[in-house]
């Protein structure tokens, strides 16, 4: 497969790790209230398109040439540094009782999307 047929790949192993994540996360809600085995199914398919969708980036990546691969990478290694960093951080100001919120993963996977984004955007660039 050539880099094109590797993304429409990936974004075909993303958009089922998205309906199973939605499953798992309104299903128990609206579509099978109080039967936990359902909701374990529901959050194994997650793991399972999840580790899916990983492996398709992979071989998308690997599909690349080698100045995108280094954007990639660089991209990846940033937004990991600074989500742990930040992650830790927010996590300590909820648990110092610093700010009057819960600590919300959803706040910490946007933060995580746009660091990823700002990078590959910012690598783009500078090579370009």
């Amino acid at each position: 497969m050539n880099s094109v047929q590797r993304t429409k790949h990936l974004a075909l192993w993303t958009g089922l790790w998205l309906i199973t994540q939605a499953a798992a996360a309104f299903g128990p809600h609206y579509l099978w209230p109080g039967n936990s085995a359902a909701t374990w199914l529901a959050v194994a398919l997650t793991l399972a398109t999840g580790w899916g969708m990983v492996r398709a980036n992979i071989l998308q990546i690997l599909a690349l040439d080698e100045l995108q691969q280094r954007i990639q990478l660089e991209s990846m290694g940033v937004t990991l540094g600074l989500t742990l960093i930040v992650g830790l951080a927010y996590s300590l100001l909820d648990t110092t009782n610093l700010i009057r919120h819960d600590a919300e993963i959803s706040v910490l996977v946007i933060f995580m999307g746009l660091c990823y984004v700002a990078n590959l955007l910012l690598a783009q660039r500078r090579y370009a």
